[in-house]
């Protein structure tokens, strides 16, 4: 059985690239490389990893390009954008689009390899819950991030689902923004702030149809789920 966690790994650099590949390969990983967008779009097809890893400036189509596409074509595998590109609108756009997080170079490549495997895991956790909610009016499938209402499907990231899961489980109180964090990211750093506050004004669109269901903001504390 094959216990490697796959990886597309998208990257220009070719010296970076070699490297980045050579490392993960000898740490139980098994890597697919491609330079740009248009052959990692094509290299997902038939590789199917349990993670994305790519750059955002690429010559032919960029990283932002790429995971729009990899999105509609139903692509559900965690994505981690690799660049020097750090501001606050480069990590929202990232996220808005389907990111699921951010590591800013330079970096420390076992610092890489915990990202991917905490991704890795916890796409495979969530898998692996089978849990299902109520929320009002929508049903919520955590292991496969499925939110259907009146018959409507909308499928969730895999970073969505794990935040609207948390919330689920705690539904009615407060949960602090460090918890959540500390949980679901690793840390609570300010740059992870921005990531959640950008995946819960997400899932609010997406819970937007029955009034009744409300993540509320506890102002300085962190969010509540009612319904």
């Amino acid at each position: 059985m094959n216990n490697k966690i796959k990886v597309l790994l998208v990257e220009d650099e070719r010296m970076l690239a070699e490297i980045l590949a050579d490392t993960l390969s000898d740490h139980n990983f098994e890597i697919k490389r491609a330079d740009n967008g248009v052959v990692a779009l094509a290299a997902w097809r038939g590789f199917q990893p349990d993670v994305i890893v790519t750059d955002i400036m690429m010559p032919q189509m960029d990283g932002y390009t790429l995971v729009k596409n990899l999105r509609k074509e139903g692509c559900s595998a965690p994505i981690l954008f690799l660049t020097a590109r750090s501001s606050t609108e480069d990590v929202v756009k990232g996220f808005e689009i389907g990111g699921n997080d951010f590591l800013r170079k330079p970096f420390a490549i076992d610092e890489l390899m915990v990202r991917i495997r905490s991704l890795a895991g916890r796409l495979r956790t969530t898998t692996d819950s089978n849990k299902q909610y109520r929320i009002g009016r929508y049903e919520f499938l955590s292991d496969s991030g499925i939110l259907i209402l009146d018959g409507d499907q909308q499928q969730l990231s895999a970073r969505e689902a794990e935040v609207l899961s948390y919330l689920c489980d705690r539904i009615g109180q407060t949960v602090e923004a460090s918890q959540i964090l500390t949980q679901i990211w690793g840390d609570d750093s300010f740059y992870n702030l921005r990531s959640l506050n950008v995946f819960i004004s997400r899932l609010r669109r997406r819970l937007i149809d029955d009034k009744e269901v409300e993540i509320i903001s506890v102002r300085s504390v962190g969010y509540r789920l009612k319904a």
